[in-house]
């Protein structure tokens, strides 16, 4: 699905990512270790096209990224690659499930289908008695409960989390990793994690060790 060929990224004199080779494949889970600085998050990005490789390519469903406008690969975020974030990035003015409901409204999803799936993701995802209360009345869990469910709004082919449980505490992140491994599986959507924690890599199919830049080590 996804194939990043060469990959080096820098900003000015540093180099931040050296020559990454790396392959996603349609479903799977993947995580990607490293230490602070070693280039995870900005690979993250590059994959995402919300950052632009100095060198090397980034194929997704055989489509090279670099050659996209960046009408197209708004586009591309909006339908096929969705992100989760460390820390939530939900709109504050906007309730759990009109937050849920936006990326539809931005593809002019109709409001009947728009109703349906928000209720399906709010079941989906165990947040729907909290469907009318807005960001800064929920706890940290239930805001990433409800990022986890914008995030397969548009049934994407491919989600990229940063940190999704960095912000949470031992109880929420192993509730919020149950959620994403079922969902992952039941929507049949591949998964990128970018983490520090190794709870993560137990719900992956493989992991990606990044140090300095380059790929160390891919365990399955």
């Amino acid at each position: 699905m996804l194939e990043a060929c060469k990959i080096k990224k820098s900003y000015l004199t540093n180099e931040v990512l050296r020559g990454v080779d790396l392959k996603i494949n349609e479903g799977e889970r993947v995580a990607i270790m490293g230490p602070s600085g070693s280039g995870k998050s900005t690979l993250l990005n590059c994959m995402g096209g919300i950052d632009q490789p100095t060198d090397g390519s980034i194929y997704f469903e055989d489509v090279n990224l670099s050659k996209l406008s960046e009408e197209q690969l708004c586009e591309l975020r909006r339908k096929k690659i969705s992100t989760i974030f460390q820390f939530f990035h939900l709109l504050p003015t906007l309730t759990a499930r009109e937050n849920i409901e936006f990326p539809m409204l931005l593809e002019s999803v109709n409001a009947s289908d728009r109703k349906k799936r928000t209720n399906e993701l709010l079941d989906a995802v165990k947040i729907d008695h909290r469907a009318e209360a807005f960001p800064d009345q929920l706890s940290g869990g239930e805001r990433q409960r409800v990022a986890i469910a914008r995030s397969l709004a548009m049934r994407p082919k491919l989600i990229l989390a940063d940190e999704p449980t960095g912000n949470l505490d031992s109880s929420n992140t192993e509730s919020i990793l149950d959620l994403i491994q079922h969902l992952s599986s039941a929507y049949d959507i591949a998964m990128v994690l970018v983490t520090h924690s190794k709870k993560v890599t137990e719900i992956c199919d493989r992991t990606i060790n990044i140090s300095d830049g380059l790929v160390i080590e891919n365990e399955d």
